[in-house]
């Protein structure tokens, strides 16, 4: 892809890196880079090469969330209010797929992380960070409410009560207080971020493809289904994988005493 384009796609083996290319506006993220990111995630979701994704910013940023600037053409009417929750509400989708395609995801957040683009980080399935990032939900600051599922993801993180304080007070938040709080999954040196989340989401996306799966679904259902809900998908996903090559590989590697080599069938 073009070293212009808002976002980049590249391959490493199973694995997807997206990353969001506006650094000079530190990935602030606008109508274009919201359509691109959609249309990727949703292809990768689709992918059965793709084997894991990984989100991240280009440059100093991951994202500092909206571009406040914004987009729209002056020569043109302004968008009405049901006009524009329809355009937040696709975006919004983006945190949808994030969280619910059958994959792992994880977001290496390599600089600020703030407001819509601390939402995306948080909707992924796991978080890796530099120790000089920040996070911050800003949307207060900026006297916004908040979207991309932030009240959602936030207070299942860490608790309703911190939630309300990092929603409403907006503090600036180092990659240690991340990791303390249960933002994050792990910290690292900058110049060792990149290698450490390839490693994570290799390890993920040559395991069992089918079990992953049915892991995270059965994950998404228990943050909202009652308890007979969460059996039954239990139920369902455990005889699916119990006729799967893998289990089988698995069960040869235990008793040949070596790792199973697993081929996410």
């Amino acid at each position: 892809m073009s070293e212009s384009a808002v976002l980049l796609s590249q391959r490493e083996g199973r694995v997807l890196v997206l990353t969001l290319n506006r650094p000079e506006k530190l990935n602030a993220l606008n109508s274009e880079l919201h359509e691109q990111l959609h249309g990727a995630l949703a292809a990768a979701a689709e992918d059965d090469t793709v084997g894991a994704v990984i989100l991240t910013g280009a440059g100093r940023a991951f994202s500092s969330g909206g571009d406040m600037g914004g987009s729209h053409n002056r020569a043109l009417p302004p968008p009405t209010l049901e006009q524009r929750a329809d355009a937040l509400l696709r975006h919004g989708d983006s945190a949808r797929l994030l969280h619910e395609m059958p994959k792992p995801t994880i977001a290496m957040i390599n600089g600020v992380a703030a407001g819509a683009g601390l939402a995306l980080a948080l909707a992924c399935d796991l978080r890796t960070m530099s120790k000089d990032a920040k996070l911050t939900t800003s949307y207060a600051k900026v006297a916004m409410s908040g979207d991309l599922g932030i009240s959602y993801f936030l207070p299942r993180l860490v608790g309703a009560a911190r939630a309300r304080e990092l929603l409403f007070l907006a503090p600036k938040i180092s990659a240690e207080e991340s990791l303390a709080m249960g933002l994050i999954n792990r910290v690292e040196a900058l110049d060792s971020l990149s290698s450490v989340t390839l490693a994570l989401a290799t390890e993920l996306a040559d395991g069992p493809a089918v079990a992953l799966r049915y892991i995270k679904n059965n994950l998404v259902v228990a943050e909202t289904g009652s308890l007979n809900e969460v059996l039954r998908q239990e139920a369902f996903g455990m005889a699916r994988c119990g006729r799967t090559q893998d289990v089988k590989e698995s069960a040869l590697a235990f008793r040949e005493k070596r790792a199973p080599v697993f081929k996410g069938q």
